[in-house]
């Protein structure tokens, strides 16, 4: 019984998605160097700027950069710098 519902569940973990070219974080990192990114940290609180660079230890610089608290903008910046043991998640910024 243990062997059929092995089966299905490692079927379940591929989809489509998957059958296409694979992605590894690094490879989005590459990516979205130079656009606009949003920055989410361990505290809640979310930097929005455009992705100048950052190292193998997610050590974040920054440009244009806007801070959020709450969903509200607290302040501006020209340039930050993001210390990677700080950040939760980077994501593409969605222009609306």
């Amino acid at each position: 019984m243990a062997t059929s519902e092995s089966g299905p569940s490692e079927k379940a973990g591929s989809s489509d998605a998957d059958k296409g070219s694979k992605r590894s974080p690094s490879d989005f990192l590459r990516q979205v160097v130079g656009r606009p990114v949003i920055v989410k940290l361990n505290s809640g609180v979310d930097y929005r700027g455009v992705l100048a660079c950052l190292d193998g230890f997610m050590n974040i610089a920054l440009e244009q950069t806007e801070e959020y608290e709450g969903g509200k903008l607290k302040n501006r910046y020209g340039d930050c710098f993001i210390r990677g043991n700080n950040v939760l998640y980077i994501s593409t910024q969605v222009n609306a």
